[in-house]
């Protein structure tokens, strides 16, 4: 497991000496998940660590109003790094910040917040959380500035050979997300042509959504050095699969044990980790609005192309939204299929983390695993063994987020209302949006 070791003063200031640091990058978060930053000259950076960074919150989608606008970035001293690309030029460090409303207050709307509470939740339930995502995306042509919606190679998965132009990028990505502290554990061509995933070691969840937003960082930076355009767009292509960050999450005991393996159970399966599966399905239709975000999100979650639709869980079965890999003792852990990229990874995991910690909390037992595959199924047999689909679309997942407490606390009031507001704008774009398969559709109409 990865944690990030967090700097003492002095020995941030001796890493900005050594490393010859010039300027750093306070990064920062945002309800939809896109990555801010104010950047400082190093002289700066004492008074970063004594009072925070005073920034306006009301130019960053979803923060505050104008007229409570002052905010201020307080930096983590356990994301401190290099960012590898200005080695060559003006040398530049990042460290992620939490936003504060004032210089003691955490701001109640930072993503990154929210997540930490349902972790401290967790410790004083006794467990540590563990999340280890997997980011999926597509590598495009540029033109421009601007992607090409045309694929660049015609790989499959884990195809050996450096079949396309964007081979050589996935090894620097590895090398600079090393240099960033870390620990890459797989990079392969997807299923898709020009598809490509990024597997890292998991951490507890907040350093684990740090890890996402710093992985899409190096992936969309090293894509623009050489001419080409890295999307994390759910389902950039019809016909083909789409990308997905499928979630590995775990507890652990205070004393360092993994709370989900039971070696005296035939399964190997602990009741922790049973309750935990049946707080994810019972909560599994709220929580979509914050896993899978976008209109385009629901273009992914149809059936055929591996993506989840059917809420049951399974030990192997990729059909089912939540699998339990083959190893035990440490590894034992649960994957939930459903996120893709576009979410925000912190809100993601809170609201993921949250909903097993409930199934704990009200001892949820899940329904029997689905060994089966769930696609060929009759729409009767699925009724019959109580397996219900994810929403369909943006807005039936908004009207289940509406409706649950556990999404509302998880979030908080002040993302809640921002978020429900964006994506229902969101929506109404897209339902009055006059397409050009319409056009085509209904032309001779």
């Amino acid at each position: 497991m990865s944690s990030s070791k967090e700097l003492t003063r002095e020995e941030l200031f001796r890493f900005v000496e050594e490393n010859q640091v010039r300027f750093v990058r306070l990064q920062f978060t945002d309800i939809n998940g896109m990555m801010k930053n104010v950047e400082i000259p190093v002289d700066e950076l004492e008074t970063a660590l004594e009072s925070g960074i005073m920034f306006d919150g009301s130019s960053v989608e979803g923060f505050a109003r104008l007229h409570e606008s002052d905010m201020y970035l307080k930096p983590d001293l356990r994301t401190v790094a290099m960012l590898p690309w200005t080695f060559d030029g003006h040398r530049s460090a990042r460290i992620i910040c939490d936003v504060y409303s004032d210089s003691e207050h955490p701001f109640d709307g930072d993503p990154r917040y929210r997540l930490k509470l349902v972790e401290e939740k967790a410790r004083k339930m006794g467990f540590i959380p563990y999340a280890g995502p997997e980011v999926e995306f597509f590598i495009l042509p540029r033109q421009n500035n601007r992607p090409v919606f045309e694929f660049l190679d015609s790989g499959s998965y884990f195809d050996l050979l450096p079949v396309d132009i964007a081979e050589h990028i996935r090894t620097e990505v590895s090398v600079h997300l090393e240099e960033m502290g870390l620990d890459v554990e797989t990079t392969h061509h997807e299923v898709a042509p020009s598809q490509h995933e990024v597997d890292f070691r998991y951490a507890e969840p907040v350093i684990a959504a740090d890890n996402v937003q710093t992985v899409k960082l190096v992936i969309k930076t090293l894509a623009i050095k050489n001419n080409l355009y890295a999307t994390f767009m759910p389902k950039p292509f019809f016909g083909v699969n789409g990308s997905g960050m499928h979630v590995h999450m775990s507890l652990f005991t205070l004393d360092g044990k993994n709370a989900f393996y039971d070696e005296s159970a035939p399964d190997g399966m602990s009741q922790v980790m049973k309750y935990f599966i049946g707080g994810l399905i019972a909560h599994a239709r709220e929580i979509t609005a914050i896993t899978n975000p976008t209109v385009n999100s629901y273009k992914r979650l149809v059936p055929g192309y591996e993506a989840p639709v059917n809420i049951a869980w399974s030990k192997g079965n990729r059909t089912a939204l939540i699998r339990i890999p083959k190893a035990r003792g440490k590894a034992t852990r649960i994957e939930y299929r459903s996120p893709d990229p576009s979410c925000n990874p912190y809100l993601a995991f809170a609201v993921i983390l949250a909903a097993g910690l409930d199934g704990i909390e009200n001892k949820i037992e899940p329904p029997a695993a689905v060994e089966e595959n769930i696609y060929q199924m009759s729409e009767s047999e699925k009724q019959k063994r109580g397996i219900y689909r994810l929403p369909a679309n943006l807005k039936e997942a908004l009207i289940e987020a509406e409706s649950s407490k556990l999404v509302r606390e998880v979030l908080g009031e002040h993302i809640w209302e921002k978020f429900s507001r964006l994506k229902e704008r969101e929506w109404w774009e897209y339902s009055t949006t006059v397409t050009e398969w319409e056009r085509r559709k209904y032309e001779n109409i």
